[in-house]
């Protein structure tokens, strides 16, 4: 016989008591590992309601961005200077060295064609594009300041979103359900709805909850169609075999949950009791044909389409309904000029023509319900546009702006922000801020701030690090601040 397994056939209960401390030692850390050792205990649901770090101005976030970037030299930031200026060489310290994105050598200036005037007591300048918003001029804060580090569309995008130009990190939305929770459990706490067709340039990592809980990313729903896809039960699934499905895996999960202690585990867990919900909670809050005739006309819905005006009046029925955070993210604001529909004159007014309206209808409809001043509410694109011609179509009939990312346009409103209030200022010819910068770091800081949060402890630990949306950047604004 092998002498080792000989030696092991001799070996008695007492002699394995004696010599195999490991074994032991082994079995006494698995016990100190368990879950209970640690004080977890049976999994909750990760969306329910949480405090902040102090008492917020603003609930819930509705953010409405325009994939893109609109021109804001030809909405909101007027430059009389610059209109004299048109068609002179652009000087040469305001482009040597710099790169953009498809201009080069010395472009000829280009001040707006667009006519500008005065709106509401605060005397809001406002472009002739936009003629449903200087209705609501003194609700609005506009910021004339902004600036960021990008200038290609998806780096500024995700820059603008998650804090961070490359894909992976948790977007703004991602971060305050994180931190807040979702007020009805019925629905999911972060919706994301597209216009135009198209996803935002950025793709899903614009709205992904990156390295923290998946439970936590933006849930895309449709304004046509089925709202959430999937989530239908499959043909032969009745509602009450669904149940028993679910009970079923919620036992398993929930066993997995209490040995392993993982966060996915419990994201598992979650999603698919809201799912369950959803079936009849979702298409419930997306059908706009409940809403009066009147209100449907004052957005410009077309209920059964697919249109940013159906989004903006489903963005107040699901923040009426308690959803935490509702993104709005809408193509086709590429003023590049090298189609009619990107010019800054017609093409213009046309687009201009999709959200103007909606907006308005928003911000009324807000104040009119008591949700506008708990309600934050942003408005704007990744950066801004040029104060010259775009290199490509500098020779041609048709008027378009390179991507700037040292001066832009942002607007909030309601949510504790100042309202009428224009902050910040750039130089007169729009090329560099010439009072009160704000980064978009800084920007987020103010978000964070508005929620209620200090944007330096809201953090999550992820390979070592504590990270957060503001990187390690960002102060809080506060004369953005009513």
């Amino acid at each position: 016989m092998d002498p080792i397994l000989e030696k092991i056939q001799l070996n008695t209960r007492r002699h394995f008591l004696k010599n195999c401390g490991v074994g032991l030692g082994m079995g006494a850390l698995a016990q100190l590992m368990s879950p209970d050792a640690f004080g977890l205990t049976a999994p909750q649901n990760p969306l329910l309601p949480r405090a902040p770090h102090f008492s917020p101005k603003a609930k819930r976030v509705i953010y409405l961005h325009l994939t893109g970037s609109p021109p804001h030299l030809d909405l909101w930031d007027y430059k009389p200077e610059l209109n004299k200026r048109t068609d002179q060489e652009c000087p040469d310290e305001f482009v040597k060295g710099k790169m953009f994105a498809f201009t080069s050598g010395t472009p000829k200036l280009m001040g707006t064609p667009r006519k500008f005037a005065q709106y509401g007591k605060s005397g809001m300048w406002m472009s002739d594009a936009i003629p449903h918003m200087h209705e609501v001029a003194d609700d609005l804060c506009v910021i004339n300041s902004m600036h960021t580090t990008q200038f290609n569309h998806a780096p500024a995008e995700l820059f603008v979103h998650t804090g961070f130009q490359q894909p992976g990190r948790p977007s703004f939305g991602a971060w305050t359900t994180y931190g807040l929770g979702s007020e009805n459990q019925d629905l999911p706490g972060y919706v994301v709805l597209i216009s135009s067709g198209t996803q935002p340039n950025g793709g899903k990592n614009s709205y992904s909850a990156g390295f923290i809980p998946s439970v936590y990313q933006g849930v895309q729903c449709r304004s046509k169609g089925d709202p959430v896809l999937y989530v239908s039960d499959p043909p032969g699934m009745t509602r009450g075999l669904r149940r028993s499905s679910l009970d079923a895996l919620r036992d398993l999960n929930n066993h997995a949950a209490q040995k392993f202690a993982h966060p996915e585990t419990l994201t598992r867990i979650a999603q698919y009791e809201l799912a369950y919900r959803m079936q009849a909670s979702v298409p419930e809050v997306m059908d706009i044909n409940k809403e009066s005739k009147e209100t449907i006309e004052a957005y410009g819905a077309k209920p059964g389409e697919a249109s940013f005006a159906n989004n903006c009046l489903l963005a107040r029925r699901l923040a009426e309904k308690g959803v935490r955070f509702v993104q709005l993210f809408d193509w086709g604001w590429d003023f590049h000029g090298t189609n009619p529909n990107e010019d800054i004159r017609d093409g213009l007014t046309g687009k201009c023509a999709t959200m103007d309206k909606p907006i308005a209808a928003l911000i009324k409809d807000l104040k009119q319900r008591g949700l506008f001043d708990d309600t934050l509410v942003i408005i704007g694109g990744e950066f801004g546009r040029t104060p010259f011609r775009e290199g490509r179509t500098s020779k041609g009939q048709l008027l378009g702006r390179d991507h700037y990312p040292d001066c832009f346009t942002m607007i909030m409103a309601g949510g504790g922000v100042k309202s009428g209030h224009v902050h910040g200022a750039s130089d007169e010819l729009g090329f560099n801020i010439a009072k009160d910068p704000v980064h978009v770091h800084d920007l987020q800081a103010t978000w964070m701030h508005l929620l209620g949060f200090d944007h330096e402890q809201l953090t999550y630990r992820f390979q070592g690090r504590d990270y957060r949306l503001t990187d390690v950047h960002g102060h809080v604004v506060k004369d953005l601040i009513a």
